[in-house]
Parts: C-alpha cells; sequence; structure tokens
C-alpha cells in the first residue's frame, strides 16, 4: 500500500495500542497456566497472533469474549508441525525454551526475515541442559528437544533480553530449579524487569542476585486475570509528534509499570519539548528542541523515532549503545540512517548507533521502510518537519503493532494520502 504523510499542525488525544511485549509474555504464561486466564486490552496484532498460534500448537486454547481473551491452559503436548513464527522474533526466541520442555523434537521457523535473527546465545545456552538443538548457522530454521530439567546455565547477555526470557519463562515448568547467569553486557534489561514482574503475577518464584537469575522449578503458573498496559514503545510515535508538530496528548499510559520505552518522556522533557503528565496522560507541545546523548542500550526500540525527534533539534546528537538494533526486523542503523538520508537528514551511522547534525527543517521524499514497522511510523512523523511530503510503498507494515497509525495520525491533523 503506497501513502504519502504531508505533515500539517497537530491537535488532539491518541489512544497507542496495548503493549506488544506484554501480550507475547501474557499469552504464553497463559497458555502454561493450569486453568483459565483472562487477558484483557490484548493487542490482536501479526506478531502476536503468531505468538497464540504457537500457544495453541502446544494444546492451550484461546478464545475472543469482547475485549478478551480467555485462555486455557495447561495439559500441554509438544506440537505436531513446523510452528511458523512468521515474522516475530518474540515469538522465535521465547518459544524456543519453552519447547525445550518437550521430550520430542521441536522445529520453529518464520519468514525470510526471520531467519537473519541471530538465535545462537539461546540454543548454546539450552545446549548446557542436555536439549539438542539445531540451525542454520545459529539462525532459524531452529529444532528443539528436551526435555530441559533446568539447573545453571551461563548466556550471553550482549545480544538480546529475549533469550534469558525464554529461560527464565520455561524455568517453572522443569523438574528442577533454575540458576541463569548472564555473562557480559545485559542490553534491553528493562525487559526482563517485565519478564520477571509478569512471571511473578502468574505465579512463579522467581529473584534476581546481581547477574543472576534463580527460579524455583516444578511449581508451573497458575491461572491469572491480566490486563495489558498501553505500550510506550508504540506511544513514542504520537509523542514524538506533539514534539514537532503541534499538541498531543497520548492517554491509557502506565507511569508506573516496568516497561523501559517510558524513557520518552524524560527524553522529550530533556530535549526541551513542553511536557505534561496527569495520571495516565502525557501531553506533549512543540518546542525549540536541542540535541542530546543518548544510551539508548535498554530502549532500542525508540531508536527511529529518536533519530527523527533529533534530525531538527539545534546542535548534534549521538545515539549509542544499542549494536542489537542491527538484528531488527530490519538492520535499524541502517534502515534509520538510510530513511533519515533520503529525506534530507545529516545522519551518520554507527557501530551502536548514530551521529546526527541537526537542521532548520527536512525537504522530504520517497523513503524504504523495508516492511519495519518502526521505520514507516518514524517516516511518517518526520514529515512533520519536512518540506514537502514523505511517501512510502508497504505502509501497512505498521499493523504488526499499530494498526490504527495511519488513522490516528489523520484524527490528530496530519496529512495522509
Amino acid at each position: 500500500m503506497r501513502m504519502s504523510f504531508g505533515g500539517g499542525e497537530l491537535h488532539g488525544r491518541a489512544a497507542p495500542p496495548p503493549s506488544k511485549s506484554h501480550t507475547h509474555r501474557a499469552v504464553f504464561l497463559a497458555a502454561m497456566a493450569d486453568g483459565r486466564s483472562r487477558l484483557s486490552n490484548v493487542l490482536l496484532s501479526e506478531d502476536t497472533k503468531a505468538t497464540i498460534r504457537a500457544s495453541e500448537a502446544m494444546g492451550a486454547s484461546f478464545e475472543c469474549d469482547g475485549g478478551s481473551l480467555v485462555a486455557d491452559g495447561g495439559n500441554l503436548h509438544p506440537p505436531s508441525g513446523t510452528v511458523d513464527a512468521a515474522n516475530s522474533g518474540t515469538t522465535m526466541r521465547i518459544f524456543s525454551g519453552l519447547a525445550s520442555m518437550f521430550d520430542s523434537r521441536v522445529r520453529i521457523d518464520g519468514d525470510g526475515s526471520l531467519r537473519k535473527r541471530p538465535m545462537g546465545p539461546l540454543l548454546d545456552a539450552l545446549a548446557q541442559t542436555g536439549t539438542e538443538c539445531t540451525s542454520d548457522g545459529g539462525r532459524p530454521p531452529v529444532t528443539v528437544k528436551g526435555p530441559n530439567r533446568g539447573g545453571s546455565v551461563r548466556i550471553d547477555g550482549g545480544v538480546s533480553s529475549q533469550f534469558i526470557t525464554s529461560l527464565l519463562m520455561a524455568s517453572p515448568m522443569l523438574p528442577n530449579d533454575s540458576e541463569i547467569t548472564v555473562e557480559g553486557n545485559t542490553i534491553s534489561e528493562p525487559y526482563l524487569n517485565v519478564t520477571t514482574h509478569m512471571m511473578g503475577l502468574f505465579g512463579a518464584d522467581v529473584k534476581k542476585d546481581g547477574r543472576i537469575f534463580r527460579v524455583r522449578g516444578g511449581t508451573g503458573y497458575r491461572p491469572y486475570d491480566y490486563r495489558i498496559p498501553a505500550d510506550f514503545s508504540s506511544a513514542a510515535f504520537p509523542l514524538v509528534a506533539g514534539a514537532l508538530g503541534g499538541d498531543v496528548t497520548v492517554e491509557g499510559l502506565d507511569m508506573n509499570d516496568p516497561q523501559g520505552d517510558k524513557a520518552i518522556v524524560d527524553i522529550l522533557k530533556r530535549a526541551g519539548a513542553d511536557v505534561s503528565v496527569d495520571g495516565g496522560s502525557v501531553t506533549v507541545r512543540r518546542s525549540s528542541l536541542s540535541g542530546l546523548e543518548i544510551d539508548i542500550g535498554g530502549v532500542p526500540d525508540l531508536f527511529p523515532v529518536l533519530a527523527v525527534l533529533l534530525s531538527t533539534a539545534k546542535g548534534g546528537s549521538r545515539l549509542y549503545g544499542a549494536p542489537q538494533l542491527r538484528f531488527k526486523e530490519s538492520d535499524r542503523i541502517r534502515t534509520t540512517e538510510a530513511m533519515l538520508r533520503a529525506i534530507g537528514a545529516d545522519i551518520a551511522g554507527t557501530d551502536d548507533g548514530c551521529i546526527i547534525h541537526g537542521k532548520p527543517a527536512l525537504k522530504g521524499g520517497r523513503i524504504e521502510n523495508e516492511g519495519d514497522h518502526r521505520i514507516m511510523m518514524a517516516a511518517a512523523v518526520a514529515s512533520l518537519v519536512c518540506e514537502s511530503p514523505v511517501e512510502m510503498e508497504n505502509a501497512e507494515c505498521c499493523a504488526v503493532s499499530y494498526p490504527s497509525f495511519p488513522e490516528e495520525m489523520k484524527g490528530l491533523g496530519m496529512r495522509v494520502v
């Protein structure tokens, strides 16, 4: 689908979708819980539907009831065929760990983009438990054959926190206690806080001592009725749009949730935006912005939209600390740099982020989003500081995390064709 975003003067309210990260975790936890759970405010996107299908493949069942998803979990069994994770790296990685519960071989695959995503550190860690793992040179498709009985595991934390989440979430289902030691740098650590918090809600006994996680085995999970919070990584797009293009209030946020991406609120304040917080609503008004240096190691999903935010800020900016961006839905350092260069920004990618020299305005033009939802939405927001529209194909890719994004931007006043 070809779309054109022509900037505009934005005013109004936006309601970002529920958290994709929380939805993935809640679906898998409810699938493993022995009984019925009710998940409300669930994000039903292409990625989370892949997680639902994976959970159903091991015996859980799900039914939509109004705005909720009713899950009947427990009594699990190994999938009978290949589990298709589609384009969802979270599904692929978490389910690979869960599959180690079974003493039958489980094959997990995905689309062409997913087959480029690294899996090696997780498979190496699973092998320490006696689980048999194969892959295509450390990338999907993968096969996993347990049974994983728990015990001590060491894993490199420098590639993806999802690998650690995968080990953690499987641990209560294993017969023995688990001790997971994270070596090296731990990237995207706030997501691990989300994981352990949610595991606890579903009855797991998990403790963190420095770089060591200890999880009691043999307990399984108990059913829990859980409401998915709004997604700060999605909320970042209308919030930045307010900073660049007018006056936008984003509703439904929980400032006490452990999501790392709520850092967007403080980053906007540091950049000079006019920000006010009122309970679960955050309002951002356009103001003069200044460049920043930001360690994005814990918030890599914010990278594309932060690069847009700073592309017209006064002075220089540096985003650093997230080499894992090379292995997202696209190589997000490369695609963000290419997207912003195409519309006139002064940006240079680095190994772990980028360097930006702010300009008074960008020129606009045609960009390639490479099917990456965050690149697509960042480019649309960039149109607010462009002299001419930003045009792209494959605009529907935003459905991965924010299906209503074009309509919400249009409702705020952005020119969308």
